[in-house]
């Protein structure tokens, strides 16, 4: 049924296009949880303030629970399942477990796919709140620690983890530079 209060939808999650009708009001979250089975987001706040629920929605990171599943129609999802290739751990993914990027676990979806993000934003060049020459003609600012927690600060971490978080990233675009 559609129209009213429910329409269609075409999403791509991970490579897999999902078909389905969403009341209007149901969020990006919840469908992807409930909808679609990708139960990697997950559900903190409920606010937008905690960042678990992050994914990247077509290359760009947006919290989930404030994003509604409407606005995601024709869109390609990547959740945290989707960092990983052919059964491997993506990098990133494969940097957090190597350096303790994490505890309980429970924000590590959401630092990822966040963290996937922000690299590629750095990578564009878009400046932070701490990039000091934010003008067009400036350079790519330095990915450092001040960047890297800066840019990341969306995404809470009850157990403390973030000097392991803020390493995982480091040495993950530090690897990642020295191959191309």
């Amino acid at each position: 049924m559609t129209g009213g209060t429910h329409s269609e939808i075409h999403i791509r999650v991970n490579d897999q296009t999902h078909r389905l009708t969403v009341d209007h009001r149901r969020t990006l979250l919840d469908a992807l949880r409930e909808d679609t089975g990708h139960t990697g987001p997950k559900k903190g706040c409920d606010r937008g303030q905690c960042g678990a629920c992050t994914v990247l929605l077509d290359g760009r990171r947006v919290v989930s629970c404030l994003t509604l599943a409407v606005a995601a129609d024709g869109s390609n999802v990547t959740t945290v399942e989707g960092l990983a290739h052919d059964g491997e751990l993506g990098p990133l993914q494969q940097a957090f477990v190597q350096l303790d990027g994490f505890q309980c676990g429970y924000c590590t979806p959401g630092q990822l796919c966040s963290a996937v993000g922000m690299l590629a934003e750095h990578a564009a060049g878009w400046p932070s709140a701490v990039t000091a020459d934010i003008s067009p003609e400036g350079p790519v600012p330095e990915l450092d620690a001040a960047e890297v927690r800066e840019r990341l600060s969306g995404n809470l971490c009850r157990c403390g983890a973030y000097p392991s978080i803020v390493r995982a990233v480091l040495e993950t675009a530090s690897r990642e530079e020295a191959k191309g």
